[in-house]
């Protein structure tokens, strides 16, 4: 790290302050937020992020000029931090950009129009990522992580500043979309719920006039929320909404929403195209849909079993495994066609010593008790439309539609 000349490092403060009362006088949005963003490493910050380590003395700088004195409380403690961010120390780079940001909410409350929602947003997303690397160095130095925490508080208050009338109110969701990668991120998702009610009962907000970006991601993580709920339909709703309004030039994020979307679709009967899969890399579900294809039991359970811990990081694990009275669901429907085959009159009498054959065929020793078991659960789901013949051991299939169609409904729990 090589530090400039004290000349050069004056000259860089200054200029720094100089852009950022320039910004807020004429209201440059977009100048003001390129000021406040850490984690992009632009030049021009590490550049005076080295002139500050320098020169040790830029409190005097802000407090000699009535310029730049005014913004004294907002100046200071960022750039105490942006120092600790260069020099590594996280911790105590979190801790300054806290203060900031608790001053910055405070002039921002002082101005009547939204101007500066850009530079908010900026704020609020720097905060959760500098919360995040702080932790890691607490974590590392074996200490309790605590900042991701604290910075999900201070979003609590910028979204109580937003969440009033006006035009501030706009940027309510972008806030909410961070405090829901916070409570995902520290496996608190219950917190979402009241931010939720806000969003969606107040009458203040009209969901439509908040942006695209904002929107999608706030479909995209409470629709994650409904699926944790095993709320198919509102899942299936939210995620699609998510899909259909996502940028098409944006591959990742479509695959972020499909990789919930797909098991969502699976438990209400769609099967997603190979191709689909193919494009999005996402292969791990393709033994699972080959499964339901073909009422392999066997291949459900290889492919979870080889795909676990990555189905148990995204919480769709239980969602697929779930998927098995699908697969009985059409094994027995391919007995029942083979059966009607050879012998019509008496395709919807199946006895459960064929289906225990299959079975075993498939590698899936199971005795007469159990497969009956499975049977009363099918026909209880509505999986299967028929009635038990428990002294012959025989499942009598109606004879009009005796395997109905989810159509987007959820197995019935």
């Amino acid at each position: 790290m090589a530090y400039p000349s004290m000349g050069e490092a004056h000259r860089r403060i200054t200029d720094y302050l100089n852009k950022f009362c320039d910004a807020v006088s004429y209201q440059d949005v977009a100048s003001l937020a390129q000021l406040f963003s850490f984690s992009s490493n632009s030049p021009s910050l590490l550049s005076l992020a080295d002139a500050l380590n320098f020169f040790q003395d830029a409190n005097r700088l802000i407090k000699q000029s009535d310029k730049f004195s005014q913004f004294g409380e907002i100046l200071a403690p960022l750039f105490r931090s942006l120092q600790s961010y260069r020099l590594g120390n996280l911790v105590e780079a979190y801790h300054a950009f806290e203060k900031f940001a608790n001053a910055f909410i405070q002039e921002f409350r002082n101005w009547e129009s939204a101007w500066a929602l850009e530079a908010l947003y900026v704020i609020a997303y720097e905060i959760r990522v500098l919360a995040e690397r702080a932790d890691r160095e607490l974590s590392s130095n074996g200490k309790s992580p605590e900042k991701l925490k604290g910075a999900g508080s201070f979003l609590m208050k910028v979204f109580g500043v937003l969440a009033g009338k006006g035009p501030k109110r706009v940027g309510a969701l972008y806030v909410t979309c961070q405090l829901f990668k916070i409570y995902f991120k520290l496996g608190t998702v219950h917190l979402c719920r009241s931010v939720i009610r806000s969003i969606e009962t107040a009458r203040i907000f009209d969901f439509e006039e908040f942006p695209r970006r904002d929107k999608v991601t706030y479909m995209y993580y409470t629709g994650r929320l409904e699926v944790f709920n095993e709320n198919f339909p509102a899942a299936d709703h939210k995620l699609s909404y998510a899909l259909s309004h996502c940028n098409p030039l944006r591959e990742a994020n479509i695959r972020m929403i499909l990789k919930y979307l797909i098991p969502v679709k699976l438990s209400l009967g769609i099967l997603p195209k190979t191709c689909l899969l193919e494009k999005y890399n996402l292969l791990e579900y393709n033994d699972v849909v080959q499964a339901l294809k073909r009422g392999d039991l066997r291949l459900l359970r290889h492919a979870l079993q080889e795909h676990e811990d990555q189905f148990l990081r995204s919480g769709v694990y239980l969602v697929l495994e779930k998927l098995e009275l699908q697969v009985y669901q059409r094994l027995v429907k391919k007995i029942y066609f083979i059966q009607k085959q050879k012998d019509p009159r008496k395709a919807h009498q199946l006895k459960l010593e064929v289906i225990v054959k299959a079975l075993k065929w498939l590698e899936m020793d199971m005795d007469l008790d159990e497969v009956e078991c499975i049977m009363t659960i099918l026909i209880y789901k509505n999986l299967v439309k028929g009635y038990f013949a428990h002294k012959s051991k025989v499942v009598v299939l109606s004879k009009q539609d005796p395997f109905p169609k989810l159509n987007g409904k959820p197995v019935t729990s």
